[in-house]
């Protein structure tokens, strides 16, 4: 199973980067940001303001973070349960995921639409809701993660089929916490440096559709090595990555 993983959370930890810097969560990013700490632009450039108001930004962004990494990592756990439940069909299960895993990358590519993925089942936000307090954030990033979005929906259903062919809950949990990892860390880094964050995005946004082509290859070749069952060659790929760390000793150490 450790072996396994190398691949898996390779590839959840990418999924997971993929999906913040799709065309439509990354331009959104500051608006999140802004709506659910309160704070506008007015605050950050007041030299009074502006230092509290960066604080606020980055602990509720950060309580944002722990709301929707909370949800994922659920569903992960989940998918592993369900995939110990159906271990004597593994074989089968990881086929018509690798087969599902194809269409959500095609879909990414734009071949063809899939509804389901292209409307938000917005969860509407309580009104007893305090706006720019992190209990309050905690929340709102729970709602998110729930929400579905189209953006997150094809990668991170992709990520729960793998997780559901890996066996295990743990496994599963694991994957989706590299997941939120790889989704969190840009997501925070724009926290701290929010007042400069939009001048950065503009300058990006024009790279993002090359990036969903690249999310959208990623999700077939994905596909492909979970139907044909040759998911360890990223095991092997891995090594060889790894290898300059000396890897094999690290995993006896360990």
């Amino acid at each position: 199973m450790i072996e396994l993983s190398v691949g898996f959370i390779l590839a959840s930890f990418f999924a997971g980067l993929l999906t913040f810097l799709a065309p439509c969560t990354l331009p959104l990013v500051p608006a999140y940001l802004g709506f659910i700490s309160g704070v506008d632009q007015e605050a950050l450039k007041n030299p009074e303001t502006a230092k509290a108001a960066r604080r606020r930004i980055f602990w509720n962004g950060l309580a944002f973070i722990i709301g929707f990494s909370f949800v994922f990592i659920t569903f992960g756990v989940l998918a592993g349960i369900a995939g110990t439940a159906l271990a004597p069909y593994r074989i089968w299960l990881a086929r018509i995921g690798g087969v599902l895993v194809i269409i959500f990358g095609l879909f990414m590519l734009d071949f063809f639409k899939l509804p389901f993925f292209q409307t938000d089942k917005r969860i509407p936000i309580p009104k007893w809701l305090t706006l720019g307090k992190p209990s309050s954030s905690l929340f709102i990033g729970g709602t998110f993660a729930l929400g579905w979005t189209p953006c997150v929906g094809p990668i991170l259903g992709s990520i729960l089929l793998l997780a559901g062919t890996s066996g295990t809950a743990l496994t599963g949990g694991v994957m989706l916490t590299v997941f939120s990892i790889g989704l969190a860390i840009p997501f925070l880094l724009i926290a701290l440096a929010f007042s400069k964050a939009t001048t950065y995005i503009d300058r990006i946004s024009k790279y993002l559709k090359t990036i969903s082509v690249i999310g959208g290859v990623f999700l077939i070749l994905l596909g492909l090595l979970l139907a044909t069952d040759n998911f360890g060659l990223t095991i092997q790929y891995g090594y060889e990555l790894l290898d300059f760390i000396d890897y094999d000793r690290l995993l006896d150490y360990l």
